[in-house]
């Protein structure tokens, strides 16, 4: 990434190549990446933070999706709809879809920002995504946005669906454990690595003392989710 400070200007060049869309106001696709602590740092950019864009974006990816949903699944009830949206709309699915598609080598951050890359960093992405579909919808209207989305978020609904990923996986393993087992899964951490600000926890879900399968995570939570994936694959109980 090529950034000129005097004036602010960042090449997406390369960014535009690889999702396929070109922006009209350059200086609306950079504001989607720039975050409040870039400002606070470099106030005389003359520039803008995206909250505003994240904003916008929120309510525009809500309606996509939502869209989306209601026209793919006609015979789900809307719980189900909106348990499906949630797991789709999640900071840590849209932060990997973020990742993937590259942004996070476009982002604008503060120093210290910069050197965080936990949870904070996931967030961060995720906002930036939501900030960048805002700029989209500005810059092109609605059906560049929702070809967008498409592209990078409608693929994974299927798997969503078919796995049960809907569904909380602490909850679901919980749920067959005492079906099948008469057990109640317990957790506990195996290793804890790395500085405060960028902690990587292993933790193990065990059915009585056997255990069965272990999640790593930014944080104790993250890495309890992973384990009860895991658990469930391992026990087939995913499709």
């Amino acid at each position: 990434m090529k950034i000129d400070n005097s004036i602010l200007m960042v090449d997406f060049t390369a960014f535009e190549k690889k999702t396929g869309i070109r922006f009209k106001d350059k200086k609306l696709l950079m504001q989607a990446f720039i975050h409040r602590s870039f400002i606070n740092e470099n106030p005389n950019t003359g520039m803008d933070h995206n909250e505003r864009l994240e904003f916008l974006g929120d309510a525009v990816l809500e309606l996509i999706i939502t869209e989306y949903l209601y026209a793919k699944f006609p015979k789900h009830a809307e719980g189900d709809l909106t348990s499906f949206r949630a797991a789709l709309v999640n900071a840590v699915t849209i932060a990997e879809v973020a990742t993937k598609i590259g942004m996070n080598d476009y982002l604008l951050l503060s120093k210290g920002e910069a050197k965080d890359t936990g949870k904070a960093r996931q967030y961060i992405l995720a906002n930036t995504f939501e900030a960048y579909l805002g700029a989209l919808y500005l810059d092109q209207g609605y059906e560049p946005s929702k070809g967008f989305v498409s592209d990078t978020l409608f693929p994974l609904i299927d798997d969503i669906v078919a796995n049960k990923l809907w569904r909380d996986p602490k909850s679901l393993v919980q749920e067959r454990a005492q079906e099948v087992f008469s057990v109640t899964p317990s957790y506990k951490v195996i290793s804890e690595n790395g500085p405060d600000h960028d902690k990587q926890f292993t933790i193990g879900i065990y059915f009585g003392k056997d255990k069965i399968a272990s999640g790593k995570g930014k944080s104790k939570q993250e890495a309890e989710q992973n384990a009860a994936k895991e658990a469930l694959k391992v026990n087939h109980w995913i499709d």
